[in-house]
């Protein structure tokens, strides 16, 4: 998807005159290009398919082994599709191959591109495992997510340390005891 940076600062221009802003004060005059630069990155995943990422030659490895995979702690960052405001956390991956894993880097990766689109937490974890599922054929997907929203700790309710966490399971990682197994290894909410 190619950012169209004039109609975002257009817009942005609007919404400063919209609030009763002077859009031409040396403070503001640059904004509107700035935003546009910064929804040019934080929205880099609209329109990207995070399988192909996953596919690509040298991605993958033929392995003989169904033991489970984990990266823990991989940073994330999105944009709540609700408010356009930003929610942040703590991202852990695991999956079962079925005869194919896939470089650990591109686990991160495909957070980062799922996560940098108008988004939901609980829809943002069900994407990341269907990915894998679709990419590598996983025979389970855990993905667990922490997350601080903006939407909740700036505005409205003003809960500045609650955070949120969403499980999306699938597969060999559904059920209970390998769930649960792997909360643990995975040191994650729920896992102790």
């Amino acid at each position: 998807m190619t950012v169209q940076h004039e109609r975002i600062a257009a817009a942005v221009r609007d919404i400063l005159d919209a609030i009763g802003e002077d859009v031409s004060r040396p403070g503001l005059a640059d904004t509107p290009a700035r935003v546009a630069d910064a929804f040019a990155e934080l929205y880099s995943g609209v329109g990207i398919d995070p399988v192909a990422m996953l596919i690509e030659p040298g991605s993958c490895a033929d392995v003989d082994s169904h033991d489970t995979v984990i990266v823990r702690g991989i940073r994330f960052r999105s944009m709540c599709e609700h408010h356009l405001l930003p929610f942040h956390g703590i991202a852990h991956v695991a999956y079962v191959p079925e005869s194919t894993v896939v470089g650990l880097g591109r686990i991160a990766r495909l957070v980062d591109i799922v996560s940098s689109r108008p988004q939901v937490q609980e829809r943002l974890g069900q994407e990341i495992a269907e990915a894998l599922i679709r990419g590598v054929h996983a025979r389970g997907t855990l993905v667990v997510l922490e997350a601080t929203h903006e939407c909740v700790a700036a505005r409205g309710s003003r809960q500045e340390s609650a955070r949120a966490v969403t499980v999306s399971s699938s597969g060999e990682l559904a059920i209970p005891a390998a769930r649960d197994a792997t909360l643990v290894l995975m040191g994650a909410p729920g896992g102790d």
